[in-house]
């Protein structure tokens, strides 16, 4: 699955009023250092007892990080004012309460109380828009092109804000990149700048790009806690889970000391399968803020995972009780089926997957809840939906096409199964577990062995895993066990004898194979060795 469980950071710091004193101007200068780190306590520490305009602000930038908005628009509410900036903070007031159209007009305001001349108010509007979720971008540019004529040259505070900009639209990614890159021209010393780009990189799987710009944030700031975080994440999508999981460790270690760390920690060990590791973290957390929704639903994850399953029910619907609507994920729905399904509740998993599938958007993770759902029918033994919803499928991929010959032979229908394990041997002529699967069914359409329909697949099935005997090692003795009796019930001891000399070679106990041998040695009675199972083969 590709959850994420932290939100990303949105890091720009803002300017300060003009009338702010100076030692509100060095608090608030703290406070912005400390939300770019995500040290989001310690900035909340630092404006405490102070009740400047430019304090709430920031306070109100900390709980607008967090996706608190109401928190947001109270503090934003308590920094807006008569002057330019605090026309900016009734602004963004307004956009965390999603009234976008009323924030234009404080900002349009603001930017006309400056006669568009004050390129730090125009910066501060283009940075409102970065970290908010507007996506028509139309305006937000608008800013930042007037205070780009203002300027006469790069800015990298605005050239950011316009990279963040940018990413709120589906194409942006490249401007976003163009902008961050301006930044580090005009300062190569912009660590903000390095790091976004280092994001934008993992992003679209640049892993060169990333790891340049995130170690030059982290040459630039060895203590910049959010591009280790981002270092770890780029290696955990690389597959690279050692080290992901050290150089997030490393990123623990530069951060705040918080139950929001905490959780980032419990979600990234999630992430890498260390089970108990992280479910010992979202116990720690879930003390502290026992309705952290993130730490209940992955609770719930945990649980299922390190096999207890009645805990992971209750768990679960817990979690769906206390989750708003729109807080729900597709992989939510996934894991509670698989939980029902191990409390046998198998009725109830099928209807949260038909209530599901209907709902989610995306391609991928639709996908995803429909094998559940062809999953839940199978373990109720009703093949036949299973199939049919494996062959609805549009654009089935060779994972897809298995999952169908194994709902096909599970239904005994061998005929279907053969047809689409010949897809998957056509398209993929090394996968030997189609060959082993095609085995089985086509033994199951001859059950006597009399035919030898099974006969070139375990052939086949031997030719390509003969270099791992190892890995294969149940599949080969199975092979070899039917090609020595489908030889030995022919008369032919000569042929069978290699066979099972290989079986006893992989398993020296096997009974099947001491078996035959004594019949073909003339020292043994007459028996018929197990020939094959009738399961397919697992994936």
């Amino acid at each position: 699955m590709s959850l994420k469980p932290w939100k990303p950071l949105l890091l720009t710091a803002l300017t300060v009023g003009a009338g702010a004193t100076a030692a509100t101007a060095q608090t608030v200068a703290a406070a912005q250092k400390a939300i770019e780190l995500g040290r989001y306590n310690e900035a909340r520490a630092a404006l405490r007892g102070n009740a400047s305009p430019e304090a709430n602000f920031e306070l109100g930038r900390i709980y607008q990080m967090r996706d608190l908005n109401d928190s947001a628009a109270y503090y934003f509410g308590r920094a807006a004012g008569p002057t330019p900036f605090g026309m900016v903070a009734d602004g963004r007031a307004l956009l965390a309460k999603g009234k976008d159209a009323e924030a234009t007009a404080k900002f349009d305001a603001a930017a006309k109380a400056t006669k568009n001349k004050d390129a730090k108010v125009l910066t501060m509007i283009a940075q409102a828009y970065g970290e908010s979720d507007v996506k028509d971008i139309t305006k937000a540019i608008s800013y930042v092109d007037a205070a780009q004529a203002v300027n006469k040259k790069d800015d990298p505070a605005l050239m950011v804000a316009r990279g963040d900009i940018y990413l709120h639209t589906d194409n942006g990614g490249g401007e976003a990149m163009t902008s961050y890159d301006r930044a580090t021209a005009a300062n190569p010393n912009y660590t903000e700048a390095f790091y976004k780009k280092g994001v934008l990189s993992v992003r679209s799987r640049n892993g060169a790009s990333a790891l340049e710009n995130l170690n030059k944030a982290i040459a630039i700031d060895p203590n910049y806690a959010p591009a280790y975080r981002e270092l770890a994440e780029m290696y955990y999508s690389a597959g690279q889970y050692p080290k992901a999981l050290e150089t997030f460790q490393q990123f623990q270690a530069k951060a705040e000391k918080s139950s929001n760390t905490d959780a980032e920690y419990a979600s990234f060990l999630y992430l890498t399968k260390k089970y108990p590791e992280a479910l010992a973290e979202v116990n720690k957390v879930l003390a502290v803020e026992p309705s952290n929704l993130t730490m209940n639903r992955l609770k719930g994850y945990l649980l299922y995972e390190t096999g207890d399953y009645a805990g992971a029910a209750t768990a679960m619907d817990q979690y769906m009780k206390i989750a708003p609507a729109d807080k729900i994920i597709p992989e939510d729905y996934s894991y509670q089926s698989k939980i029902l399904i191990k409390a046998g509740r198998s009725d109830e998993a099928l209807s949260v997957l038909q209530k599901a599938i209907p709902l989610t958007t995306d391609p991928a993770k639709k996908a995803d809840l429909q094998n559940d759902l062809a999953t839940t029918y199978t373990a109720k033994k009703d093949y036949k939906s299973a199939i049919g919803i494996y062959r609805a499928k549009t654009n089935p991929d060779l994972a897809d096409q298995f999952r169908l010959g194994s709902a096909y032979s599970s239904n005994k229908q061998y005929t279907q199964a053969d047809s689409v394990y010949n897809i998957i041997t056509t398209a993929k002529p090394t996968y030997a577990p189609a060959y082993q699967a095609r085995a089985q069914a086509n033994f199951n359409l001859d059950p006597d062995s009399k035919k030898g329909l099974a006969k070139p697949y375990y052939e086949k099935y031997i030719e390509v895993t003969s270099a791992d005997p190892t890995r294969y090692k149940s599949g080969l003795i199975e092979a070899n066990n039917y090609l020595g009796y489908y030889n030995l019930q022919k008369g032919d001891k000569a042929a069978a004898t290699p066979y099972y000399q290989k079986v006893l070679e992989l398993d020296p106990t096997n009974k099947d194979a001491t078996g035959a041998m004594q019949i073909i040695k003339g020292g043994g009675a007459r028996t018929t060795p197990t020939k094959k199972a009738t399961t397919p083969a697992k994936k």
